[in-house]
């Protein structure tokens, strides 16, 4: 049976029984694994907690969880209490976040991204491996650390979300699976070569690691709504440097600085006019049920193991979710 995943929003509206609602929908159709990211507002790890008392089989990810908001021993707690509240069925995915996010809002210097991130992973795998742990790094020193009985019995598979040829690199060389988002079709075969070298560097064989990916998608026959979301979806991101470089590194530059030059006016209409349908529909999929089938297919051929299904909003928040997981059923 084909492998997906869903991703849901972390959002607000959603309520902690929407979630849980939502969870156990995907769990009866078929999806291997429910994601809940982490950018504000609630925590991952409590609505992950949420979907775990009313799932028993659906694998529950942190899709991600910022790395600079929390110490390692921290985050290793975290992966810990949700193993336990899961039954086994977490999977710990960990990310740098963005410098101008870090910075003002948790009010921590963004400095030496790669090596917290690294040191986060050796840190935290040690620990869940049920190690005692005096670590002397860059960023972390500590000494007798340990999380004693309460290390999980099997093991949380980390993932790394990664974009970029450095960050897909160290996938390679250190993680169980990569996070990719809004990848463009054509650019996978390039990203998946970056996992690849980073592994074979590292000496591990390049089958081990899993290639999951977000796959924004809006299912219906009224595609020009669904379109007009999603452009404007994408425009947003034209403000954040490190996803505006992103994009225009897969070929979307013309698209990028329309947008940018538009929001710096404040007008996020014309920025949304700026995104093509090309670029849409490398980036998202829109469409009919086929038609989407048809899309994510493409992206799996593509080397995409876990496309992860995104649904984005298109009116109400929860009823485009439980649109999206009700027409891709995958079982």
């Amino acid at each position: 049976m084909a492998r997906y995943g869903v991703r849901l929003e972390n959002d607000p509206t959603l309520t902690p029984q929407d979630y849980q609602e939502l969870g156990a929908q995907a769990e009866r159709n078929g999806f291997e694994a429910v994601w809940v990211p982490e950018g504000g507002g609630r925590d991952s790890l409590t609505s992950l907690a949420a979907i775990a008392m009313k799932t028993e089989t659906v694998m529950l990810g942190t899709g991600i969880l910022p790395i600079f908001a929390r110490t390692a021993t921290n985050t290793a707690m975290g992966a810990a209490g949700m193993a336990a509240v899961s039954g086994g069925r977490f999977m710990l995915g960990l990310g740098v976040g963005h410098r101008p996010t870090v910075e003002s809002r948790d009010g921590i210097p963004f400095k030496q991204p790669m090596t917290r991130l690294r040191e986060t992973i050796q840190i935290v795998k040690a620990l869940l491996s049920g190690e005692q742990v005096d670590f002397a790094g860059k960023q972390f020193k500590i000494s007798g650390a340990s999380l004693g009985a309460a290390a999980p019995k099997s093991k949380v598979p980390i993932y790394i979300a990664a974009l970029g040829p450095q960050m897909l690199e160290l996938a390679g060389e250190l993680a169980d699976g990569v996070l990719m988002n809004w990848t463009a079709v054509d650019y996978l075969g390039e990203a998946i070569g970056h996992i690849k070298r980073g592994a074979e560097k590292a000496g591990r064989d390049p089958k081990e690691i899993d290639i999951a990916g977000y796959v924004r998608v809006a299912v219906g026959d009224d595609v020009s709504a669904s379109r007009d979301s999603l452009r404007r979806q994408v425009a947003r991101y034209a403000s954040n440097t490190f996803y505006r470089n992103f994009f225009a590194g897969t070929g979307f530059d013309k698209e990028m600085s329309a947008a940018a030059a538009a929001l710096a006016e404040g007008n996020l209409d014309k920025a949304a006019d700026s995104i093509t349908v090309e670029m849409q529909d490398q980036v998202a999929v829109v469409g009919t049920v086929d038609e989407c089938r048809a899309a994510l297919e493409k992206r799996r051929d593509a080397g995409l193991q876990l496309p992860v299904i995104a649904p984005f909003a298109v009116g109400d928040n929860k009823a485009s979710h439980r649109q999206v997981i009700d027409a891709l059923a995958a079982n």
